[in-house]
């Protein structure tokens, strides 16, 4: 999932320990959220995008979904 969290924290001028420390989570985690190697719980993306003032639409854009994987 492609995320928006590295240009809202820098923009902020916050580093990723200022960030992780404010929504109770590691550096590390942040560090694999904004390298998109990980995907928050949904706990966190609410989280993240409380803490932002965004929706999560806003901060978390899925990928666009592959030919044939539609359900029904």
């Amino acid at each position: 999932m492609k995320n928006r969290l590295k240009a809202l924290r820098e923009a902020r001028k916050w580093s990723q320990g200022d960030l992780a420390k404010a929504l109770g989570v590691s550096r590390q985690t942040i560090i694999s959220i904004e390298k998109e190697r990980y995907n928050p719980s949904l706990e966190l993306a609410f989280s993240i995008a409380a803490l932002f003032d965004y929706p999560i639409e806003a901060i978390f854009i899925p990928e666009s979904k592959k030919k044939g994987d539609d359900v029904g």
